[in-house]
């Protein structure tokens, strides 16, 4: 008989499952502000504002100084490690600003991928740097524990090609998740479980149902295995999409069933939430795809919501160009993006009027990290 140890406390399991219950309550998605500065750098360079720790300090600031209503649509905000130890313009360390506001404060755990030897082009956290980032990972999560984080953020990737992803890279992946989760749950920090399988390719929608299901089949497989408490995780997938090169195009309703069908399959109720990762997509249609899933008549016994850093910071980015006097104009944008996903998690968004060309604007990164 298999035995967990050292076993989470009723204690422990409470606080974990109260925070991801926050996180997700009824409304609100995650805001991913965990970008890395080389990401960060892209988004900036496009908008022809300088990569300095300033310019990404400033940004975000906006973000996280918005109307306190913000807390309607925003449960949690996940920061890079720069971000965490960064203050507002009074000196204000941003953990306290998003708390004061009711807003969990996350943080980015892994540190990207490594290639995956005897695989075409796969990646995991693997050898002696996976080794090393998992041991150090103990004390890394007490010290954001301590320094203002209640949950973490680690994420694996695959791509659909014709030969992947491969049943290795699936198993390897899943286990290295799995590992992290319960190194998070014996520090007090809520796992956020990011198995996302890359829109790049031009395959259907019925291959990337096919794929999500074997990988959350096995990333579940695996959190069972090392005795992780599923009602302490949120998960945070890729929704279920054709490749972006895809001849064929599908309508939001066609992305909600072949979703919402994969989670029924493979997630257990036990998971407070759905955070989905918007992927590329525009800001309008992640919005339009989470709605949909929202308004669909299948069971949904987790809650369905949003973990979008593109797609809730393009049109404030926009706004913006690193200008001090476009602040508010930007803060306004990403409030309207926030209350839209909020719509949209309860079903309730509609279309009235005229969309800014910002939010319609494909976000797709070939190969994307952050």
């Amino acid at each position: 008989m298999t035995h967990q140890f050292p076993a989470l406390s009723p204690e422990q399991k409470k606080a974990l499952s109260d925070i991801a219950q926050r996180i997700v309550a009824s409304g609100k998605g995650i805001l991913a502000a965990d970008e890395s500065v080389g990401t960060m750098g892209n988004r900036l360079q496009k908008i022809n504002v300088e990569n300095t720790e300033e310019n990404r300090r400033a940004f975000r600031e906006i973000l996280f100084s918005s109307d306190a209503s913000i807390n309607q649509s925003i449960g949690g905000v996940i920061l890079f490690h720069e971000t965490l130890y960064q203050k507002d313009s009074s000196g204000k360390p941003f953990p306290a600003l998003i708390k004061e506001k009711g807003i969990v404060v996350g943080i980015k755990l892994d540190k990207g991928t490594a290639p995956l030897a005897g695989t075409n082009g796969e990646t995991t956290i693997q050898g002696k740097e996976r080794s090393k980032w998992l041991d150090g990972l103990a004390e890394r999560c007490a010290q954001y524990k301590k320094d203002g984080a209640d949950f973490g953020k680690w994420r694996a990737v695959l791509k659909i090609t014709s030969t992947t992803p491969s049943q290795l890279a699936i198993q390897e992946n899943a286990n290295t998740l799995a590992r992290y989760a319960s190194i998070c749950q014996q520090h007090g920090l809520v796992p956020i479980v990011e198995p996302e399988i890359l829109p790049d390719g031009d395959h259907d929608l019925q291959r990337c149902q096919y794929v999500t299901e074997k990988v959350l089949a096995a990333v579940y497989k695996a959190l069972n295995d090392h005795h992780v408490y599923l009602e302490g995780t949120l998960l945070q997938p890729n929704m279920v999409t054709a490749g972006l090169s895809c001849p064929k195009k599908y309508t939001p309703q066609d992305v909600a069933v072949a979703t919402v069908t994969t989670l029924l399959r493979t997630v257990p109720a036990a998971v407070p939430g759905i955070c989905f990762l918007s992927g590329g997509q525009s800001e309008e249609e992640a919005s339009l795809n989470l709605n949909a899933m929202n308004q669909s008549p299948l069971p949904k016994p987790w809650k369905l919501t949003f973990s979008y850093g593109r797609a809730l910071q393009a049109s404030a980015l926009a706004a913006w160009v690193g200008k001090s006097e476009n602040k508010k104009a930007a803060q306004e944008a990403f409030c309207k993006r926030a209350q839209i996903n909020s719509l949209a998690c309860r079903g309730q968004y509609v279309v009235s009027g005229k969309t800014d060309a910002a939010a319609m604007q494909s976000l797709f990164t070939a190969s994307y990290t952050y």
